[in-house]
């Protein structure tokens, strides 16, 4: 076209038609700005900036790009333009999927973790929780850490527990020594009350706002009552 100014920098008047909001600019920002010669984009590796950046060359992206690059017509302008922002949407789409994925496999592993099974194994063996909760109890996905290096490791989890009876969450710490893990702690809240169930060895009823284990066991025993 006679009126094609593209490349010429400042100089280059992008038709009125093109300038408009540019997706693919938006969506792959440093990316897209590498591709179309305009270099700004890359201060989306500045802290800060990068959360305003997108939308700047979201803006601004189709005039930078008429600006800075050669385009042989406004149809190919369009066209290249066009073919960005369906990758932007393809990568994005992509990267949740992955995203997605991850939090599932992470939650499978987690479910399937030997910390977590021991954790579960003694909620449902234990009266007080029984007493608390009702049957059956299910339990929610956990969240947490766990850490493993050959035959020794850690585990800090929390996972939510429901019945028919209230609900709560257990928290539990394990360790894995010489390839066995074994529940150093685990606790029970149960929403709305006092202290927390003890599902270890010893005291049921963890200490808790000053009251002695005995004590707490008794305020416990009361709302349980009721």
């Amino acid at each position: 076209m006679d009126d094609n100014s593209s490349g010429h920098g400042v100089a280059a008047v992008i038709p009125p038609e093109l300038d408009r909001w540019n997706w693919g600019a938006f969506l792959l920002n440093w990316i897209w700005g590498i591709g179309n010669n305009t270099f700004i984009a890359l201060l989306m590796f500045v802290p800060l900036v990068n959360m305003v950046m997108p939308f700047v060359l979201g803006v601004k992206g189709s005039a930078w790009a008429w600006r800075n690059k050669r385009w042989e017509s406004a149809d190919h302008f369009r066209h290249a333009q066009r073919l960005w922002a369906i990758w932007g949407v393809v990568a994005w789409i992509a990267l949740i999927a992955v995203a997605v994925a991850g939090w599932f496999a992470i939650m499978a592993l987690f479910k399937h973790s030997e910390p977590y099974q021991l954790a579960v194994a003694r909620l449902q063996a234990s009266a007080e929780a029984i007493s608390a909760l009702g049957t059956p109890i299910t339990t929610g996905n956990p969240t947490g850490s766990i850490q493993t290096s050959g035959s020794s490791g850690g585990a800090d989890l929390s996972f939510s527990v429901e019945g028919p009876k209230g609900r709560g969450t257990v928290y539990l710490r394990a360790t894995k020594d010489f390839g066995a893990w074994k529940l150093d702690r685990i606790e029970l809240q149960i929403e709305g009350r006092r202290g927390r169930i003890n599902l270890g060895e010893g005291d049921r009823v963890k200490r808790e706002d000053g009251l002695t284990p005995v004590a707490a066991w008794l305020v416990y025993s009361h709302h349980a009552q009721q």
